[in-house]
């Protein structure tokens, strides 16, 4: 799809800012009202009070579907195009519509690369981890299989219920892998057929912190949004436990993402950071042309030799409303602050007063 076809019928002073009700909505929805645009949700019914009823100020126009998937029927389609609508993905849009989807039939533009957002599965080719190596930036060891384990590693593999959730757990052996594995298949959290395709790498010890950048072809500029750092359960609330308390529990515990909480890091470290995002968005440009169109996010740890290891990347929106009101850093930049939502807001803004709409969408 040509951006200028996908665009060919849109008014530029209509523009609407829309997303799929659920991940980082009210984030996306609160940052195009700062800027002026009116927004439209797309719900899922019985997902959909916390839009059309707790938040409703923030929507303007609210589309129910029986189901998310549903947003590539025609009728969807159209409607959102007669709404000017400039659709910002989320990681619950990947996951309910499918790659297939969102790359064929979803023809709304969307703020960003739409071929890029499939790199972020594991099992895809010239997906994070090859564009992490082809930009130089450290990632943790990779292992092929269980036997080549030979230091404390973190496997990561799919959730029996929920496909699109991983389970973790920590392997030092062979052995450990195998007694760890089978614990969490009698426990009904994982499967032996799911097992198969379970990343297993190097666990980075350090503290972690996830980075939320922006890139824009406008400008050409990296920005830091800041950085978070997750609240998981149930891993939380076990390592809020004694130790001794901890190893009578003998569970295996699930690292389920609830939350986030903003952090900040020391002013003489954050060079390091950009760097690599600046690696990265050389590496996308030339892998994905146009490259990585606004929001994404280098997850990952900083070790005691302050070495900074990315193990995740996130192609899209975060999801992590903490950023604006807790990170300093785009107040140094824009003097104000400025989330996620209203970054991508002032991006379409100015796309449309340059002439430059189709710059910033695929």
């Amino acid at each position: 799809m040509k951006a200028e076809k996908l665009l060919s019928n849109y008014e530029p002073h209509k523009i609407r800012i829309g997303v799929l009700g659920s991940h980082s909505a009210l984030e996306i929805a609160h940052g195009a009202k700062q800027e002026g645009f009116q927004t439209v949700v797309v719900c899922q019914k019985g997902r959909e009070k916390t839009y059309a009823k707790h938040y409703r100020k923030l929507f303007d126009h609210i589309i129910l579907l029986d189901k998310f998937s549903d947003i590539v029927k025609e009728e969807t389609i159209q409607q959102l195009r007669q709404l000017n609508t400039v659709f910002v993905p989320n990681r619950s849009f990947s996951v309910y519509v499918g790659y297939d989807g969102i790359e064929e039939k979803f023809s709304v533009p969307i703020m960003g690369n739409r071929y890029m957002l499939k790199t972020e599965e594991r099992n895809t080719p010239r997906n994070q981890y090859y564009l992490l190596q082809k930009a130089e930036i450290p990632t943790p060891k990779t292992f092929k299989s269980p036997e080549e384990i030979d230091r404390l590693a973190i496997v990561k593999v799919p959730e029996k219920e929920r496909k699109i959730e991983r389970a973790f757990f920590y392997a030092s052996t062979p052995k450990e892998f195998k007694e760890q594995a089978e614990k969490r298949i009698k426990k009904g959290i994982i499967t032996q057929e799911s097992l198969k395709q379970a990343v297993i790498e190097e666990y980075v010890l350090g503290a972690k912190f996830n980075a939320n950048l922006f890139w824009s072809p406008l400008t050409d500029e990296i920005d830091l949004l800041g950085f978070d750092k997750r609240i998981q359960t149930d891993l939380d609330g076990v390592l809020d436990l004694p130790a001794n308390e901890q190893q009578e529990l003998n569970i295996p515990t699930q690292n389920i993402e609830i939350g986030h909480m903003g952090v900040t890091m020391r002013e003489s470290q954050i060079e390091k950071i950009f760097e690599a995002a600046e690696r990265f968005v050389d590496t996308c440009k030339n892998e994905y042309p146009p490259g990585i169109i606004g929001l994404f996010a280098l997850q990952g740890a900083v070790t005691k030799n302050l070495d900074f290891y990315v193990f995740d990347v996130s192609m899209r929106s975060p999801g992590c409303p903490c950023v604006e009101p807790t990170s300093p850093y785009m107040k140094y930049k824009y003097g104000m602050e400025v989330g996620p939502g209203r970054r991508v807001a002032m991006e379409i803004k100015q796309a449309i007063k340059q002439n430059r709409l189709e710059e910033i969408v695929t």
